[in-house]
């Protein structure tokens, strides 16, 4: 295959591109900063030379976004939004000039557009969303990925949760954490902790690209969702860390000022399931966070 990825050079992008260009595929990544062969220069906003790549690929992954992990003052939230929605706004103008499209569009999206649940399960089908400012990021990307329908064009929406990975993401953070004695419970720790390995994630990615009777929203996350408490107990576990002080909700507040983070990356209850993926037969290799770990660790 001829894959796409826009906004390769991250966590996602870099461990995708090793899983396909392992299985004999040509992975081609868009970047604001070009170094290698395989690497071209966009600017995630205008069209440029880079459109020409889209014509025949098979596959195009977009992950385009600015982190979230950042404090949530006006400009941030702005970069934040705009990041997504022009950078979809731009594909969709190249997809639209291309002579023979990508037959799958993949698109990034996040499990944190359901609703804060420690009880209720969200799958695609019932998942309720609600209405903030991540949440509305979230509603406002899908709709700009959505609103052009071309039924050459399949696409898929990733509702990815936490990935967990070494090379990358929030699993080297917490793995500090947890080995300065500071891995017990955040905040209450009832909040629910949704998840997925890395391999299950390019797995996934690969099994959605397989399956062309998968579509629309796909929530990319483990089948067992878990409370935060829990999630850091069985991490000491496996880590042979005997003990973890609490963070209480005070302290990540001052915490997180200091470290140009927002409480909500942590405190927000994400209990999502992935009802598409499991009713389509994908199997999770790491169906739970004990194996999931035991692996990492």
């Amino acid at each position: 295959m001829n894959i796409i990825i826009a906004a390769g050079t991250g966590f996602l992008g870099k461990n995708l591109e090793q899983y396909f260009t392992e299985k004999g595929h040509q992975v081609h990544i868009l970047t604001r900063n070009p170094k290698r062969e395989n690497e071209t220069y966009w600017d995630a906003k205008t069209l440029g030379a880079w459109k020409d790549l889209l014509e025949n690929a098979d596959v195009l992954i977009n992950l385009t976004g600015k982190s979230v992990d950042c404090r949530y003052n006006a400009e941030n939230k702005k970069e934040i939004y705009f990041s997504r929605i022009d950078s979809t706004k731009v594909l969709q103008q190249a997809v639209d000039q291309c002579i023979s499209k990508p037959e799958l569009w993949l698109n990034a999206s996040s499990a944190t557009i359901y609703i804060h649940s420690e009880n209720r399960l969200n799958t695609e089908e019932n998942g309720i969303i609600g209405d903030d400012f991540s949440m509305n990021i979230c509603k406002s990307w899908e709709k700009e990925f959505f609103r052009v329908n071309n039924e050459k064009v399949r696409k898929a929406a990733l509702r990815t949760s936490i990935v967990l990975g070494n090379n990358g993401g929030a699993f080297p953070k917490l793995k500090m954490v947890t080995k300065l004695g500071l891995g017990g419970k955040q905040g209450p720790g009832t909040q629910k902790v949704s998840w997925i390995h890395i391999d299950d994630f390019c797995r996934a990615v690969e099994f959605i690209i397989d399956n062309k009777n998968i579509s629309g929203k796909v929530n990319v996350t483990a089948p067992e969702p878990l409370s935060n408490v829990d999630f850091m107990s069985k991490l000491r576990k496996e880590m042979k860390i005997p003990f973890g002080l609490n963070a209480p909700v005070w302290q990540l507040k001052i915490a997180s000022v200091f470290l140009k983070t927002e409480t909500e990356l942590l405190l927000k209850s994400r209990n999502v399931y992935p009802e598409k993926l499991i009713q389509s037969g994908f199997e999770f290799m790491f169906p739970d966070v004990g194996s999931a770990f035991q692996d990492l660790v």
